[in-house]
């Protein structure tokens, strides 16, 4: 018998004065947000919401996004947290999929700002009865069907509800897949799942209640990455959580200084930003000396940016690796022994990991590559309702991650690329990160992304797309030849673009097939 929510329960009976989320000028306890989580899961029961039903939510980092993911599963439903960059069509794409009974959406949700056309898109949605709307009081929303504000639907709720006992088995939350090619899959992840997955980092982590972390929450909590690292685990240690709605590195640097900041989890691209926003402004001496954790996830981390962190901040970033379909932390640094920059790590407890060929076979010996299988804890039931989907990835209770790595002698494992971002070019296999990593070698290149384009001659084509450096001046050629020099002749690009930014989801992932 267990229920998700027994990580931020216990916090709340053993921290109620603690802050435990911050955004803001508004600070909750433990106990307040844990009143607000209960009075969610009394609502839901009132309209009708019974164990095992999904509710879905779109909501930006604020404090509302964790009283109504906790008050989800005290009524003993399952949360579908969706992307708030969603349009319409897509919102009523995931409604339905998911066969969502409710919806939480919050006032700048694209399906609340499109007046009787959004409100024909939530009614197309048969299963989803209720919209209730997070906004700030006094709100006009009697255009939208079926709508209420959260505020007003609150008011008349006890701020107390004795959570609903779930199996270890039972779904605890629907996370839809990146979607990267096609429509997102909803992956179900389990109550054991994510409570495992929680309580594993924090042991990674060196988390426990005396330690009192302060987390600054830059990653969307509706993806798997900041729900279980920032949110699940630290709730489960009584943390407290800074939330910051929307990354800005400006921001972020100010919030890791007056917060006194001890975690900080992002992916590659928020760590390059952090840089490039640092000047005399910036209290780098502060917040270095309450940073004790630096957490990398979500893609490989260039080695430039894991030196220059460590340089400035003195703390030494740890890499680690998982999916949404994982819960999402399958590989982590291993604790005590001091981070090898290029190097995700090795398997977290309760976890396997191995490399496999098209065909499931083991690939064997140090350093081949291979696409990396996962069996553990942490691995979803499967995707909703699509079991040919769910074969095709899934055997054995072993994962197919579509992620291409190598691992060396100590059983340290390095991702290589993405099975469906590798060029083949002539007949040979080029991973772009690896060409990635030489040109931000280069004093002038401030990022790059690598992808194939077409070729008559070759089959696939090396192009690189370049962000310089604020003041750098240099030229396409010279790059082309600065990586000439430094990779094989059928991997270096033969193209170069230099673009002002780089298109990413809104977890900080570049999207190579926008640049494709």
């Amino acid at each position: 018998m267990l229920n998700l929510a027994m990580l931020l329960d216990d916090s709340v009976r053993s921290f109620p004065e603690r802050d435990a989320v911050v955004c803001g000028d508004r600070r909750l306890s433990y106990a307040e947000l844990g009143a607000q989580a209960d009075q969610i899961a009394n609502l839901l029961v009132s309209r009708g919401i019974e164990p095992g039903d999904r509710v879905a939510i779109s909501c930006p980092n604020l404090p509302e996004f964790a009283a109504v993911y906790y008050g989800i599963l005290k009524a003993g439903a399952v949360v579908v947290p969706l992307n708030v960059l969603l349009k319409e069509r897509e919102i009523a794409y995931h409604l339905a999929d998911s066969g969502a009974r409710a919806y939480f959406a919050f006032e700048g949700t694209p399906v609340l700002q499109t007046g009787r056309h959004g409100s024909a898109a939530f009614a197309r949605t048969a299963s989803c009865r209720d919209l209730f709307v997070i906004t700030p009081e006094p709100a006009e929303i009697s255009s939208i069907e079926n709508a209420e504000t959260l505020t007003r639907a609150l008011a008349n709720q006890s701020a107390e509800f004795e959570p609903v006992v779930r199996e270890a088995t039972d779904t605890a939350v629907i996370l839809y897949t990146s979607g990267t090619t096609g429509k997102t899959k909803g992956a179900e992840l389990t109550h054991a799942n994510m409570v495992l997955n929680a309580l594993t980092a924090n042991q990674l982590f060196g988390s426990t209640p005396a330690q009192r972390d302060t987390h600054l929450v830059v990653l969307p909590l509706f993806h798997s990455f900041g729900q279980s690292i920032n949110m699940n685990a630290g709730f489960s240690v009584g943390a407290t959580l800074v939330l910051l709605p929307r990354f800005e590195a400006g921001a972020a640097l100010g919030l890791l200084g007056r917060e006194e900041v001890t975690v900080f989890a992002g992916v590659p691209t928020m760590y390059w930003a952090l840089l490039g926003a640092l000047d005399d402004g910036v209290e780098v001496g502060r917040i270095a000396r309450n940073l004790r954790l630096a957490i990398s996830g979500g893609a490989a981390l260039p080695v430039d940016i894991h030196e220059q962190f460590e340089q400035r901040f003195g703390v030494q970033i740890r890499e680690g690796y998982g999916l949404s379909e994982t819960s999402p932390l399958a590989v982590f640094s291993p604790a005590g022994h001091p981070p090898r920059p290029g190097s995700i790590g090795v398997p977290v407890w309760g976890v396997e990991v191995e490399l496999v060929d098209e065909h499931w076979n083991p690939v064997a010996g140090a350093d081949r590559v291979g696409e990396i299988a996962i069996r553990g804890h942490n691995v979803m039931k499967g995707y909703l309702d699509r079991p040919a989907a769910t074969a095709e990835v899934m055997r054995n209770g072993w994962f197919r991650t579509g992620d291409l790595a190598r691992r060396d002698d100590d059983g340290f494992y390095y991702i290589v690329d993405r099975t469906k971002d590798m060029i083949v070019r002539g007949g040979f296999n080029v991973y772009p990160r690896e060409v990635e990593e030489v040109l931000m070698g280069h004093d002038a290149v401030s990022l790059a992304a690598v992808v194939g384009i077409p070729d008559e001659s070759h089959g696939e084509e090396v192009k690189a797309y370049v962000v310089l450096e604020k003041t750098a001046r240099t030229t396409e050629e010279e790059i082309i030849a600065w990586a000439k020099e430094r990779l094989a002749g059928y991997k270096y690009p033969r193209a170069v673009e230099f673009v002002n930014a780089l298109p990413m989801t809104a977890t900080g992932k570049i999207l190579k097939r926008e640049l494709r």
